[in-house]
């Protein structure tokens, strides 16, 4: 049998569509705030990526100075040293910039990743237990309707569910009449029962029937 995702009450269903079309737009609008963050974040790393092209070039030609003075006769060894050590500083400065650019993807990573899981925990803790609830009592209740077709198991339900208020405007003695299986008083108390399962009630069920 298949699941029953919707009422098969109008007004129930609709509310159920219009919070399922709900959930969908939210996840959207915060996976597309997830990325707009990812990219400015990630943005953050643009002065690291500089950082690092300035500091390569500085470190390649401080390099090539001090291979040409090198082939200087007599001075190249002295002379050169000071061209390696600024190379070596620029390399270094290079480094800063990779790490820089670095922390901004892994910045934008996490934050990414920690708002999309927000958005779904929300979802998952409210919405998503009363879909499956639904589904399953009104599943459930479809399949006793269609197996058995006994209505006083949903009259029992109702008396043990139903506020006193609604029993009470339903028959001045709701227990009393499903004990004594009044027909009448069953079919009553069973269709509260099948509407709060977001079905039809007993008579609309046989108008719709073939």
């Amino acid at each position: 049998m298949m699941p029953t995702l919707y009422a098969e009450t109008p007004a129930r269903r609709t509310r159920q569509v219009v919070a399922d079309l709900a959930v969908v737009v939210w996840l959207v609008l915060w996976v597309r705030l997830a990325v707009e963050i990812h990219q400015r974040v990630s943005a953050l790393g643009a002065p690291g990526l500089r950082v690092e092209s300035a500091g390569d070039d500085l470190a390649r030609q401080m390099s090539d100075a001090g291979r040409r003075i090198d082939r200087i006769p007599l001075v190249g060894d002295d002379v050169r040293g000071p061209f390696d050590k600024a190379s070596d500083a620029a390399r270094s400065i290079a480094g800063a910039g990779r790490g820089a650019q670095e922390a901004a993807q892994s910045l934008a990573t996490i934050l990414t990743v920690v708002v999309i899981v927000l958005a779904v925990l929300v979802v998952l803790v409210k919405w998503l237990p009363w879909r499956v609830r639904f589904v399953r009592e009104a599943t459930a209740a479809r399949q006793v309707l269609r197996t058995s077709g006994d209505l006083d198991l949903f009259a029992l339900r109702a008396l043990a569910n139903q506020p006193l208020t609604v029993l009470a405007r339903l028959h001045p003695d709701a227990a009393d009449a499903w004990r004594r299986r009044d027909p009448e008083a069953v079919r009553a108390l069973a269709d509260l029962e099948l509407r709060a399962c977001g079905l039809r009630g007993t008579d609309e069920r046989r108008r719709t029937t073939p």
